[in-house]
């Protein structure tokens, strides 16, 4: 009978640890989808951005021929949207510490709606480089809110993951420009640049439907000192209640450091720097320039060029061979999302930058057989630009291209997140303006081929960049990355990864 009654005891005891491990099991998995959820809602906006690239590169030929610009306009058209895009990134640290992330998510996608409408009703040059103006505004907030926002949301374990979401969905973006561009390219020369413009308007409408469901973030309610509402976040997108007590504090520690320092302040400390910012700021804008300077806009901005210069000849084989760029760029996103919090950001670093290196020398060396060198044969130069237009945008989307926003939204206190990341998205849309207004006249000037080996060049020098400048951050909450930082010795440490880790990283996947 004892035995009995034990058993019976046992077994219940048994059941009642079982239920419990599946209500926290099913906890787990709720807060895992809803924070997945958040982080997928605030990165529409960079949907935006990658349609306009993709777009824009096959919307530009029938432009030209509709509205008879020059070569002069389309480079300042299509490079434009970049430079005024650091409007939109240096006001967008102010107005996300001033109204929230939520809400310039929000503003953002109203602006670039309405630059969008205007682009495709433009009867002239003029009008449709206003409604440019305006979309790069938009997208300026856009890409300077959506990595912040994620990272004050994430647990620092999937961080990585999930503040990569806006690079995946900037390579959507690029792809379904692509598609767009050969979808409606049949139509009149007057009506099919016009609605390619005009669809870019549809992933912002998303936006405003996720405003009903994303939460504010945390860190940032914490700062407006509504910690009630901060707590309950916390709770939303936490796995257990003493873990979301331990970041509510973690979070209270640095605001209450913020709290000394005001807008003024802020800037003040940026533009003169303690020795553990100036190596924050050095890593995170000298990344977000690398991004830039190797020339991956050029590279999807004028993908038509490119195939027109290694041989082919129809728009319509043209945008073809820009989908397969679009999605070969889309596919390899996701290898760096599974692997960006596996393995880490500096190995996927030195890949992506060492890939990239190799076929920029490889796209340079295939289109240099139009200008008579012979070091390929006519008949491969098409097929060999292909593989390395799509092998650069492959490695670019393995590494830099993600992890660049990633360690610029994680690596700066709390009190200096929002501004420090706007000045390093200044720094990539500087970059990338630059590059795309300069491209075409470089191009005539050294070749399209001696360009793109520029290019290979600036790639190597990123190589060294990331083995001097960038640390490990994988795993971190943001406040230890804060305190890597601050050491001299554990800002260098990284530095001791060898070329056999990124060897074996490759073996194995």
């Amino acid at each position: 009978m004892g035995l009995v009654n034990g058993y019976v005891k046992y077994k219940g005891i048994r059941e009642e640890e079982e239920g419990a491990l599946s209500i926290n099991r099913s906890r787990r998995n709720d807060t895992k989808r809803y924070v997945y959820a958040c982080a997928v809602f605030a990165s529409l906006n960079s949907v935006l951005l990658g349609y306009d690239v993709g777009v824009m590169s096959g919307a530009i030929l029938f432009i030209q021929k509709d509205l008879m610009i020059t070569e002069f306009q389309e480079e300042l058209l299509v490079g434009c949207l970049s430079i005024i895009a650091l409007i939109g990134s240096l006001t967008g640290g102010r107005t996300s510490d001033a109204i929230g992330r939520k809400w310039t998510i929000a503003l953002a996608a109203v602006v670039f709606q309405t630059g969008a409408a205007i682009m495709a009703l433009a009867p002239s040059f003029e009008v449709l480089m206003i409604g440019r103006l305006l979309a790069g505004v938009g997208i300026g907030f856009g890409i300077m809110i959506a990595p912040v926002y994620i990272a004050e949301i994430s647990p620092a374990m999937a961080r990585g993951t999930l503040t990569s979401f806006p690079e995946i969905f900037i390579n959507l973006g690029i792809l379904l420009g692509y598609i767009s561009n050969y979808i409606f390219s049949g139509l009149s020369e007057h009506i099919n640049w016009r609605i390619m413009l005009g669809v870019g308007i549809i992933p912002s409408i998303f936006i405003g439907f996720a405003l009903f469901f994303i939460p504010e973030s945390p860190r940032w309610l914490i700062m407006q000192k509504r910690e009630k509402e901060a707590r309950a976040v916390l709770l939303r997108i936490n796995e257990t209640e003493s873990e979301a007590m331990e970041r509510l504090q973690e979070i209270q520690a640095a605001a209450n450091q913020t709290k000394r320092y005001e807008e003024g302040a802020v800037w003040k400390e940026l533009l003169s720097p303690s020795p553990s910012l100036r190596r924050m700021l050095i890593t995170g804008c000298g990344i977000q320039c690398f991004q830039q300077i190797t020339g991956i806009d050029a590279t999807v901005y004028y993908s038509p060029t490119i195939f027109r210069d290694a041989g082919i000849q129809t728009d319509q084989e043209i945008l073809a061979a820009t989908v397969a760029v679009g999605f070969t760029k889309t596919m390899f996103i996701l290898v760096a999302i599974f692997l960006i919090d596996r393995v880490g950001r500096k190995p996927l670093l030195y890949v992506s930058t060492i890939g990239m290196t190799a076929c920029l020398a490889l796209l340079g060396i295939a289109l240099t057989h139009q200008h008579g060198s012979g070091l390929v044969a006519p008949d491969v130069g098409v097929g060999l630009a292909i593989l390395a237009v799509c092998g650069n945008v492959a490695f670019f989307s393995v590494g830099v291209g993600p992890i660049c926003w990633v360690l610029t939204s994680e690596i700066f206190p709390l009190r200096l997140r929002a501004q420090a990341s706007a000045v390093g998205s200044v720094g990539n849309r500087l970059s990338s303006g630059l590059v795309a207004m300069s491209f075409l006249t470089v191009s005539h000037k050294i070749t399209v081929a001696g360009t793109f080996f520029i290019f290979s060049f600036l790639s190597l020098l990123s190589v060294y960049f990331v083995y001097k400048f960038v640390p490990e951050t994988k795993g971190k909450s943001l406040e230890q990355i804060e305190m890597l930082f601050q050491s001299e010795v554990d800002w260098r440490r990284d530095r001791d990864l060898q070329l056999s880790d990124v060897q074996k990283l490759v073996q194995e996947n």
